[in-house]
Formats: structure tokens, C-alpha cells, sequence
């Protein structure tokens, strides 16, 4: 009688698991067909499966919303908030006020000298019309409304030159004007996070004064495009064109 191998105290042959059948503590044999590497075996160290929501993240990509809440992610910046369309409104109204009372002023000056050429025609009725004296107080009314006149031309190209300075340089070299400013928006580039610059600034400022050219309608509809903007990112056509944002600092 043989006892099998010596080293087994039972004296008892190791039972095999039933043909096709794998059993405990037996590894698996892989179907026909399928790769024998890891059919059935434990996977190697560092090879599980991570538990849900253990997965890396991937990393965000410039210009991309953070799941449409108002917040998308800007190079050098991170994440930041999309100013909202109540504060871009809000920074225009106050930029407006600065406006009427610059351009006030102007007016002001303007009429004062208009009223006193005024004033210098209506003393020359008072003369002699075949006077010499008629006629020279008539020539210096006539220059005098001439240089009305070009003051007012002036003025309105002091206007221009204002509007140029103020929305352009400002939002070029600082981001925001004044009433940005006080509501905390700044306007930057998409793809860097910096300030427009003077090319970018340029661009944003010259969209809507043309579109004020035709009786304010064209400015107003620029204005109220980020309306129309359905990525969420609130860009205006003078943004686009641009390649800037309106965020909230």
C-alpha cells in the first residue's frame, strides 16, 4: 500500500477539481480564445480599478465653464466669475454719468459763447444801418459766428477724442473704466488673462461706435449682445472680435 507522498501526513493524493469546473482556491482556466494573462488571476499591484470618483481629474482647458454655473477657467487667472449683465449695466450707467457731466461742461462753455454773439448781433440793430459803424459791428458778429461755429465742431471732436481716451486707453492698460471699476468687472483676454492691450482695446471701442452711426441702433444692439450669446460666456460682438472677457475681480 502506498502512502503517497511522504511529506503529507494524510498520506492522500491532492484532489483535483471537476473537469471544467475551476475550484476554490484553483485559478481559473481562460476560455478558448481568450488571452490566458489575467483571466482569472488577481491583477497586479497598482493595477485596481480606483473606486468611484477616485479617478484623476482632467485638467480644466482654458476657456471652458464650469458646468454653465458662471464661472469659467482663464489662463494665469484660474477660475473666475463671468461678470453678470446687471453689473456690466450698472458700469455703463456710471460711465454715462461721467460722460454728461464732461460733455455738460463742454456744452455749457459753448452756449455762454453762442449767447454772447448773440448778444453782439443784437446791439448792431440798434445802429444806423448806413453807418460805418453798423458795418463793422455786422462783420465782427459774422466772425464771431463763425467762430461759434467751429467751436462747436471743436467740441464735437473733443467729444469723439474723449470717448476714444477714456473707454479705450483705460480698458487697454487698466481693464475697466470707472464704473467698472466701482462694480468690480475688468475686461481681459480669453486665451491669457492679461489686459486687451492697446490693439485689443482698440477693437472693443471701435465695434460700437460704428454701430452708433446709424442713429444709436447699431451701439445699443452691440451692447446687448452678450444677450444672444449661447456659450454662456456672456461675449458681446465687440468681445468676440476681440477675444475678451468681462469678468467680476
Amino acid at each position: 500500500m502506498s502512502f503517497g507522498d511522504p511529506n503529507n501526513p494524510y498520506g492522500q493524493q491532492p484532489q483535483q477539481p471537476p473537469q471544467g469546473q475551476p475550484g476554490y482556491g484553483y485559478p481559473q482556466q481562460a476560455p478558448q480564445g481568450v488571452p490566458q494573462q489575467g483571466y482569472g488571476y488577481p491583477q497586479q499591484p497598482g493595477q485596481y480599478p480606483q473606486q468611484p470618483g477616485q479617478y484623476p481629474q482632467a485638467p480644466q482647458v482654458p476657456g471652458t465653464l464650469q458646468a454653465n454655473n458662471g464661472y469659467i477657467n482663464v489662463p494665469a487667472l484660474g477660475t473666475v466669475q463671468v461678470a453678470t449683465m446687471g453689473r456690466r449695466f450698472g458700469a455703463r450707467l456710471i460711465d454715462a454719468v461721467i460722460y454728461f457731466v464732461v460733455y455738460g461742461i463742454l456744452w455749457a462753455i459753448g452756449l455762454a459763447g453762442a449767447a454772447g454773439a448773440a448778444e453782439s448781433i443784437d446791439d448792431c440793430s440798434k445802429l444806423d444801418p448806413l453807418s460805418p459803424a453798423y458795418e463793422t459791428c455786422v462783420n465782427d458778429a459774422a466772425e464771431a459766428a463763425g467762430g461759434i461755429m467751429a467751436g462747436f465742431l471743436g467740441f464735437a471732436l473733443l467729444f469723439f477724442v474723449i470717448g476714444l481716451l477714456y473707454e479705450w486707453l483705460m480698458v487697454s492698460f487698466l481693464g475697466a473704466t470707472v464704473g467698472k471699476m466701482a462694480l468690480g468687472l475688468k475686461v481681459v483676454k480669453e486665451n491669457t488673462g492679461q489686459v486687451p492691450g492697446i490693439g485689443g482695446g482698440f477693437i472693443r471701442w471701435i465695434i460700437p461706435m460704428a454701430g452708433s452711426l446709424l442713429c444709436g441702433i447699431g451701439q445699443l444692439l452691440v451692447y446687448l449682445s452678450p444677450f444672444f450669446d449661447n456659450s454662456g460666456k456672456l461675449q458681446g460682438w465687440h468681445d468676440r472680435a476681440a477675444g475678451t472677457l468681462v469678468i467680476k475681480k
